[in-house]
């Protein structure tokens, strides 16, 4: 079986700058990846990337069976789902949150681009009853809390049956209330067996949910490391990645990260 996401050898670069170097990484199906790293790491490069919205400067991507380049990706869009901040502010802000979900049927961002049925009023209310946001289907989007709108952003991820969901920061902004009900929501819908590979970019070891199996570490563009995700996060991987002596702790699936305090633990850059 071919990889949901494949990213062979990828570069890339504007002017004299390498964003990306060299990065090699496949998502699997039945895999959910967080993609860690701090500011600037190219994580977000990344994930333009893996939703078709960046060509590379060198290397080859494949998304669903196609390839970047010989692929016709207004289509495979349709397919792929993403959520960002981007997205987000690209949204009118007197949509209704029902039609925000409802449009992602085709990948599209008002509902007068396409014809919609009642059937597909339907689902987009019961992906926002899903996620506890049934009573804002009518609401503007413009006025829902932060929290609300990262819940309708992520009942809009499924509205398609996609085949591989990219989720760009959604914990960005959220209080402590905010963040830890979008991570249930996260872990629950890794949880469930019929969601599709899922990829979460952060820079918060907090903020994983527990059901997510797979790390990928980006660190000035380039990997350093990948895998299982017990295997990937540790306190050397960790404090590389970041530039600081860390100490990290799980408990109950979550993780946690702190600066190490023993003796010789001083920033590493």
């Amino acid at each position: 079986m071919s990889p949901v996401l494949g990213v062979d050898d990828v570069s890339v670069r504007r002017d004299d700058r390498l964003i990306l170097a060299s990065v090699d990484w496949t998502v699997a199906a039945g895999e959910h990846w967080v993609v860690l790293g701090r500011n600037g790491s190219g994580k977000t490069t990344l994930i333009r990337i893996a939703s078709l919205y960046l060509h590379p400067s060198s290397g080859t991507v494949t998304v669903l069976g196609e390839t970047l380049g010989h692929t016709d990706v207004r289509r495979l869009r349709a397919r792929i789902a993403l959520s960002s901040s981007a997205l987000a502010n690209r949204l009118r802000p007197e949509l209704a949150a029902v039609d925000v979900v409802m449009t992602a049927k085709y990948a599209a961002l008002e509902p007068w681009w396409h014809d919609y049925d009642d059937d597909d009023r339907r689902r987009a209310r019961d992906l926002l009853a899903r996620y506890g946001c049934d009573h804002l289907a009518d609401h503007p989007f413009s006025s829902l809390s932060s929290g609300e709108r990262q819940r309708v952003l992520l009942a809009r991820t499924l509205m398609n049956d996609p085949g591989l969901v990219l989720l760009d920061e959604p914990t960005a902004g959220l209080d402590l209330g905010g963040r830890e009900e979008l991570v249930l929501a996260l872990d629950a819908m890794a949880a469930d067996p019929r969601t599709p590979p899922v990829v979460l970019v952060t820079h918060h070891v907090e903020e994983i949910p527990p059901h997510f199996t797979h790390c990928l570490l980006l660190g000035d563009g380039r990997v350093l490391g990948r895998g299982e995700i017990g295997g990937v996060l540790t306190d050397a991987a960790v404090s590389e990645c970041f530039g600081l002596a860390v100490e990290l702790d799980r408990r109950d699936g979550r993780w946690t990260a702190r600066a190490a305090t023993g003796p010789g633990s001083r920033p590493l850059a």
